[in-house]
Order: C-alpha cells, then structure tokens, then sequence
C-alpha cells in the first residue's frame, strides 16, 4: 500500500459495519492522501464496497475473519472469546507495528478490555483513560477520563493530567496547555480526598509540561476555561452523555420553536445561514472518537451509531494522534513523572505528602 501511515479499522464494529466504516475510510482518504488502511472482517461485505470506490483504489488491505465481538458482550467474554476477532485483529496490528493507530465503533467495554490485554502499559502507568474532545465557547478542549474507571486515585488523576496535556500538545499544538481537576467547587475543602490529594501535589510539584489552573466547575468546562479537564472515569462519563443529551434537547427546541408559526418560519429563513453555522458546531460528529491513552499503542472509540461522516472524524484523531508520535511524547511525560515519584523529588500526598520544589 503506497500510504505512509497505516490505520487498522474493526470493520465489523458498531451497528452499521462495513456500510459505515468503508464510506467512512473514503471520506478520510480524501483529507489525507498519505494514509492506507488494514480493514479486518468479514470480506464478502467489505471487497464490493472497497472496490467501488475509486478513492480507495490500491489503499485498502482486507483480512478476512467472520469473528464478531457483539455490541452487548461482556469485557471478560471479549477476553476469553474475542481472539481472532476484527476488534482483536486491528489492535493486534499495532502490538504488531503494522498499523499506527486502530479505529473501532465496536463495544467500548471490549475494546478497553482487549486494549489493555493486547498493548503494554507505558512505563509505570496504572490506568488508562478514554480523552474525548469537548466543543467549547473558545475552541475545544479535552475531557478525561470519560469511562475507562470507576473511581480514580490521586496517582492516577495526575496520570491523567500528563496524559491529557500530552494530546492537547498534539492536537491543539499548545506548547503548554493549561489542566484543571473538575470538583463540586473552587475551593480547597470540597470534593473527595482523592481530588484533593491530586490538587495539592500538581500545585506544588515542578517541572510539569503544563500549566495546572486548579479546580474547574462542570459549567467551566463549554465555556473553555482549561484545555484538559482531569476526572475519574464515572462522573466524566455521566458529564459527557449528559451534554450530549443536552445538546439534542436543545436543538429540538431551537427546530419546534423556528417552525411553530408563519411568522417563525419566515424568521428561520432569513436566519439560516446563522442556524447552519449552528448545526455544525453542535454536530457530534464532528467530534466523533474517544482516544485510548496509557499504553503502548493508540486505539480510538468511535460511537456505534455515527455515520460515514463521524467515522471518518474519528479516524481523522487516530491520523492526528499517529502523526504527531503521541505515544512518544506520553512515554517521555510518564517515564519522567514516574522517575520523580521513585526518586522522592515530587511526591503525591498518597505517597508521602504534597511537596514541590
């Protein structure tokens, strides 16, 4: 294949399969004429799409496999069944070194699973974490953890932290992006130990390839107030689906309220190239694709349900994540991190209390 950056598609995965993932690879290949795609699956559904489409033409290797990981599987029957499947075959590709980075809108509980079973953690790393990229009043921003934990350690939110800013450096190209920890308040009394624990060490420790901007409120995060906002994995999920809905709600509303009368009608009329600019900043798909960080590989979720064109968006990150070596950056960012903790110079409060120099 003549691309010089190879990305492995599950294209089995989400509701829709090849009918997605093929269309959604054309849309990609346009963008990015250097890149070439592995696709496993199953090859009766996806040659005919692949060969009749002429953007694809001698980019796409197929390997054939008809094992499927179901979309309500359990992570510990993905683990136990799942080898051989196109999901465990696109993240085997990049164990391998054969792929860059792997693209699924598979099940996420699987895929997390079979990343973590597959790919080495980086350095010392105890958790990974799913980063997902936050529409915002400024820009964007990125949000993480959003449901790869239940919970989280102070160690392993300044794991985050790192990795957080480690992609914001990548894809934002921030030499120093600001984070900030999500908590009920500003003040240094709320919220759990944990995020306490991890305040007070990222305030104090030096030498950080960030710049930490204390705590943030849910309400901070669309308004843009940091680049990364760090939290465990169950309430960054419950923050994540709760804008989503939010933004469906909203434009439902915005669709009754401009077709209700003659009068609104005629308004939305003259207004639609106001309410087009809109529509695309609030369509997901646009964001479409959640990034596995902590190991030694990159794998992106894209959701189940998206079409074409948010495939394609989430292997546009995959691209953006690949070319910019993030996994490199993160390995140096851990590796030093990691160092400071084993050799006393920064210590966690976990870990023998909040000193900085």
């Amino acid at each position: 294949m003549p691309g010089s950056l190879i990305i492995a598609l599950d294209a089995m995965g989400g509701d829709f399969g090849p009918e997605v993932v093929v269309p959604g690879a054309s849309i990609s290949a346009i963008r990015h004429p250097q890149i070439s795609f592995l696709m496993f699956g199953d090859e009766a559904r996806i040659r005919p799409l692949v060969e009749k489409d002429p953007k694809l033409a001698g980019r796409v290797e197929i390997v054939h496999t008809t094992q499927t990981i179901a979309m309500d599987a359990k992570p510990s029957q993905a683990i136990r069944r799942g080898k051989g499947s196109s999901m465990w075959l696109a993240l085997e590709a990049v164990r391998e070194g054969r792929a860059a980075v792997a693209v699924s809108a598979g099940n996420t509980g699987a895929l997390m699973a079979l990343y973590r079973l597959l790919l080495k953690p980086l350095g010392d790393i105890e958790r990974p974490a799913i980063a997902a990229i936050w529409p915002t009043v400024r820009a964007e921003s990125l949000v993480l953890d959003v449901g790869a934990n239940i919970g989280a350690t102070s160690r392993q939110l300044c794991d985050f932290a790192l990795m957080g800013a480690g992609m914001a450096r990548a894809l934002f190209h921030l030499e120093r992006p600001t984070v900030g920890l999500l908590n009920v308040g500003v003040e240094e009394i709320k919220g759990a130990e944990e995020v306490k624990e991890a305040h007070l060490w990222l305030k104090g420790a030096s030498g950080l390839p960030f710049e930490y901007a204390g705590y943030v409120e849910g309400d901070d995060i669309g308004q843009g107030k940091v680049d990364v906002v760090v939290v465990e994995g169950f309430a960054g999920n419950i923050a994540l689906k709760t804008a989503e809905g939010t933004a469906r709600q909203i434009g439902t509303w915005l669709r009754e309220a401009m077709t209700g009368s003659v009068l609104s009608k005629f308004g939305a009329l003259l207004a639609q190239g106001g309410f087009r600019a809109l529509k695309r900043k609030m369509d997901p798909r646009r964001v479409n694709g959640g990034t596995f960080l902590g190991h030694n590989g990159l794998a992106i979720k894209s959701h189940g349900g998206t079409d074409a064109l948010g495939f394609a968006s989430a292997i546009d990150l995959g691209y953006d994540m690949a070319s910019h070596g993030l996994v490199e950056r993160l390995r140096a960012d851990l590796d030093a991190f990691h160092g400071a903790l084993r050799t006393g110079v920064d210590q966690p409060p976990e870990a023998g209390g909040a000193v900085g120099n």
